[in-house]
């Protein structure tokens, strides 16, 4: 065996030239399983860092792909999801409309830099570094999308901002089913990351929380995911990701590029009665859902499958063929396929139209309970034109469902997110600020 071995090693001084596909091929038939095993690990080594401190190797072309930020609307609503979301909920310190515009400005100048990139400048080396360092020196765009919403508590605290507040903007109340918990709910102003990298969602956390602290102050975040699918091979259209109870999450969600149904469900429009300053704008609903995966885990798959009110394996409704089957329930009406109280049923019953509401989930895993169980579970976020027909009348209408045994929101909030920066000049919040300007000279 040793000899064989002194046989195999190349000559000193010479390296061991890497074998070619076809090199490879040839070997798999000449040598059976021990040479696949072979040809596996000298490829697996080839493709390993070189050593274990090495950072895994990143796409740059990925790293450098930016999402535009100047709009009609705010970017990370209705434009493609990246893999990895933030959502972060302040309190604010305004002590007059002059401080909300200074707020709005510079958290748009922020915005701009963290989502378009740019090298970090340096400052005397005796003072705080203008940046975290944790992305370098230079900021790739990573994609990376900040969305800010206002809170209903950011128009009740400030009585210059009367007749202002959008009209279906509330408090979160608490559902059956909740058990909300007050550090982890409502706030002044929110801001939804979403990015390729968490680290680039957290870099851009942190800058912001440095640069406008004396105007924000951090209340509660949550992060999360949305695990990638291999595109089909056929080219038809990708499935949606898995939550954390392995099924299918939003697979009846509007097309977001049909900027039309977008107009129609999503964005604020002139005959809405919105205040003028809110066209453009949208709802922003966010709920923190805890899952009881161990509890999950122990049911049945049949019983797993009616619950929802689809298959497991591939998405599709019971009965049908695939996931994003267009079907109705008139050829069921008594619930002997699909049960009358499954999740799918009660959520869109197929007779109301297009979904009222675009969804934007993320999967969750903080860790471990004090009672050992996993703490994981859905960062649900949702855009509406109008939030009692989006979101609300959509939970009521789940209140008391089956799966609501093997879920408890816990967070969460009501947020307005106003319209975008149209250009160079503008920024995020100016048509409130021109709103308050012109409520002032009407009363006067």
């Amino acid at each position: 065996m040793d000899r064989k071995t002194d046989r195999m090693k190349p000559p000193a001084g010479r390296s061991c030239p890497m074998a070619n596909r076809r090199q490879v091929l040839a070997g798999f038939g000449a040598a059976g399983a021990g040479g696949v095993l072979l040809a596996s690990g000298t490829a697996a080594r080839a493709e390993a860092p070189a050593h274990v401190t090495d950072a895994p190797a990143a796409d740059a072309n990925t790293s450098r792909r930016s999402t535009p930020f100047h709009g009609a609307h705010q970017a990370g609503v209705a434009t493609p999801r990246p893999a990895n979301g933030l959502l972060a909920s302040f309190n604010t310190v305004l002590t007059g409309p002059e401080d909300m515009e200074d707020l709005f400005r510079r958290l748009t100048a922020r915005i701009v830099f963290l989502t378009q990139g740019g090298s970090v400048p340096e400052l005397d080396p005796k003072m705080p570094p203008a940046d975290s360092g944790l992305l370098g020196f230079k900021i790739e765009p990573d994609n990376l999308a900040i969305t800010m919403g206002l809170g209903s508590s950011f128009f009740d605290k400030h009585d210059w901002l009367d007749g202002l507040k959008p009209k279906a903007l509330i408090r979160m109340e608490q559902f059956p089913n909740d058990a909300l918990r007050s550090e982890l709910c409502h706030g002044d102003l929110s801001l939804q990351f979403n990015a390729n990298l968490q680290d680039t969602n957290i870099h851009a956390l942190r800058d912001i929380v440095k640069n406008l602290s004396e105007y924000l102050v951090l209340k509660w975040m949550q992060d999360g995911n949305v695990p990638p699918e291999i595109p089909p091979a056929d080219g038809s259209r990708a499935p949606s990701a898995r939550n954390f109870l392995g099924f299918r999450d939003g697979s009846a969600n509007p097309d977001s590029t049909d900027a039309a149904l977008m107009d129609r469900i999503v964005w604020i429009g002139p005959e809405t009665g919105e205040p003028d300053w809110a066209v453009d704008g949208t709802y922003q609903a966010v709920r923190i859902i805890r899952n009881f995966v161990e509890r999950w885990d122990r049911t049945p798959l049949q019983e797993q499958e009616a619950i929802f009110g689809r298959k497991k394996a591939d998405g599709a409704p019971l009965g049908g063929n695939h996931e994003y089957e267009d079907f109705d329930y008139s050829g069921d009406p008594d619930g002997a396929v699909t049960p009358l109280d499954a999740h799918i049923r009660l959520a869109n019953p197929r007779d109301m139209g297009e979904l009222p509401f675009l969804r934007r989930a993320f999967n969750y895993s903080n860790g471990v309970e004090k009672n050992g169980q996993i703490d994981q579970g859905l960062l649900f976020v949702s855009y509406q034109a109008d939030l009692y027909a989006g979101f609300i009348s959509i939970q009521n209408r789940l209140n008391g469902e089956p799966l609501e045994e093997y879920i408890k929101p816990i967070g969460g909030g009501y947020f307005f997110v106003p319209p975008g920066a149209r250009d160079t000049g503008d920024y995020v919040g100016r048509t409130l600020v021109e709103a308050i300007s012109k409520t002032a000279t009407t009363h006067t």
